[in-house]
């Protein structure tokens, strides 16, 4: 009872400090909020009509960006579907087998019947042995959350989640509104930054005299500290939206991006794009209405994705899959999900010319005698 104890306390110890940095940012926001609605322009602007309009499109970037924060840090991540999961006769069947080539032949069989079609470094079957189970094209497995993650971008601490492919288009989202967060206040605020500086801090210098029987001091150090920060947020913020911007349009992961995905025939880090706007509707969807607001709208289910491959898998015919009748009706006879997808899922997914793995007898027969064993490796 006592291992047990201590491995909750330190589990909940955990928990709390994961979400310090979530915290940090909501004080942040909560204080800008403050200083530019109150402080900048209720309390300093006297222009009434500047007045409005500052405050009506300050308040829908901020719904907006509070909207998307809030969806980003809350939506749960998609685990893999339970087909993926090994059965329990498959689990003792594996745990009975001691070599890495017995153990592959199990995967194998297990896989064959599943949309995968990546691989490890060394070409054996992506398995995650603490969740015991196959992993799907471009999931892995987060060592913060202990779970397997669907298109798994990255764990982030600033949001206290995974990022990946349930809630990927809500955290570019989020970099979206929370930049034009800040270039907004960095642009309304810069004439007041302006007009502090240039008086040199001389006693003559007022945005008003007294805010709310304040010295006006209050005010400057609040649009003073309200520039510097917005405009350093702006910065980091601006970098990291465009290289998300830059992953988006080439179909990749973060995790992809730094390790390319192995597929049969190699590694190939163009493996999943299947251009730009075919690369931007996967994550965004295909009704404009729905591409500014926090809702999900991303194409497809998570775990099987259309594959464009730059280098011709040597097992397959020369042929492209979609130009051969035969490799098209037998790749369309093992679609997944067997669930229905809706039409617009369903445009994306079939009309892009998709890699198969189906093999005729003959080439199973070549693999097996040139192909030895694999041993199973598990990718963190």
């Amino acid at each position: 009872m006592a291992p047990s104890g201590s491995r909750s306390i330190k589990r909940g110890c955990q928990r709390v400090l994961y979400w310090i940095p979530v915290l940090f940012i909501a004080l942040i926001v909560a204080w800008s909020y403050y200083a530019y609605v109150l402080q900048l322009c209720i309390e300093s602007i006297e222009d009434t009509g500047e007045k409005v309009v500052y405050l009506l499109v300050y308040h829908v970037i901020f719904i907006m960006f509070v909207w998307a924060y809030w969806q980003t840090i809350f939506t749960k991540p998609m685990n893999p579907l339970k087909e993926f999961h090994l059965s329990h006769s498959d689990k003792e069947l594996l745990e009975r087998e001691d070599r890495g080539e017995s153990q592959q032949e199990i995967l194998r069989r297990i896989a064959k019947d599943l949309p995968i079609y990546t691989r490890t470094n060394s070409g054996a079957i992506r398995f995650c042995d603490r969740c015991q189970l196959l992993k799907p094209d471009r999931c892995h497995h987060c060592s913060v959350c202990d779970k397997c993650i669907l298109k798994m971008d990255h764990h982030c601490p600033w949001v206290n989640n995974c990022v990946g492919f349930a809630n990927y288009k809500f955290f570019m989202l989020f970099l979206l509104y929370s930049l034009l967060y800040c270039l907004f206040i960095t642009a309304t605020d810069l004439q007041y930054f302006i007009k502090f500086w240039t008086a040199g801090g001389r006693a003559h210098f007022r945005l008003k005299e007294y805010l709310n029987g304040l010295p006006d001091t209050q005010a400057k150090f609040h649009i003073l500290f309200l520039f510097f920060s917005a405009s350093m947020f702006s910065v980091s913020l601006a970098s990291l939206f465009i290289y998300h911007c830059w992953l988006v349009c080439k179909n990749r992961s973060t995790l992809e991006a730094v390790r390319s995905p192995v597929f049969r025939h190699g590694t190939d880090k163009n493996g999943f794009s299947l251009g730009f706007s075919k690369n931007f509707r996967q994550v965004f969807g295909d009704e404009v209405k729905y591409w500014p607001i926090p809702v999900f709208s991303s194409l497809g289910d998570g775990c099987s994705f259309p594959t464009c491959l730059v280098n011709l898998d040597p097992e397959q015919p020369s042929s492209p899959t979609g130009s051969n009748p035969a490799n098209k009706s037998a790749a369309e006879g093992r679609q997944f999900p067997s669930k229905p997808l809706r039409e617009s899922q369903s445009r994306l997914l079939t009309s892009t010319p998709s890699w198969s793995e189906n093999e005729t007898a003959t080439d199973k027969d070549r693999k097996g005698a040139s192909n030895p064993g694999m041993t199973i490796e598990n990718e963190a």
